[in-house]
């Protein structure tokens, strides 16, 4: 049995397709979906969306928030930005992590510490989303 899954950045649909089974980062923890789940809208945290695909196989996406909304038949992922996990730029993410930490530990910098904590978030979801990704598939 599956249900289908969209998941929709700003600027593109990132993934079409029939799943057995969405595991999504909801802001009050992880939340699993099969087929026929009763309807749901939450709001996602940044993170990593799994799909386990008929074969077995999971397709991986980085989202950096958003809204999940789950209707029996149909599971969509609406964010401003989703990225296939392979698709990560781990360099960037590195980087925005490391400036992100020092902008919040520089007490003398007039900054956002809001939007500094959002940008770690983001970023520290995106390593994140490599490792379980270079874990499950071995490579390094």
């Amino acid at each position: 049995m599956t249900t289908r899954l969209d998941v929709v950045s700003a600027e593109r649909e990132i993934f079409s397709g029939d799943v057995e089974m969405v595991f999504a980062p909801a802001v009050e923890g992880e939340v699993g979906i099969m087929p026929g789940h009763s309807a749901l809208i939450t709001t996602l945290a940044p993170g990593e969306v799994r799909a386990v695909v008929p074969g077995g196989e999971e397709a991986s996406f980085y989202v950096s928030g958003g809204i999940l909304e789950v209707q029996p038949h149909l599971v969509t992922v609406l964010t401003d930005t989703a990225l296939r996990a392979e698709d990560v730029d781990e360099a960037a993410a590195a980087a925005a992590k490391e400036q992100a930490e020092q902008a919040l530990h520089d007490r003398q910098a007039q900054i956002d510490y809001a939007k500094a904590r959002a940008e770690l978030a983001e970023a520290v979801a995106q390593l994140r989303t490599l490792e379980r990704l270079r874990r499950r598939t071995g490579r390094t």
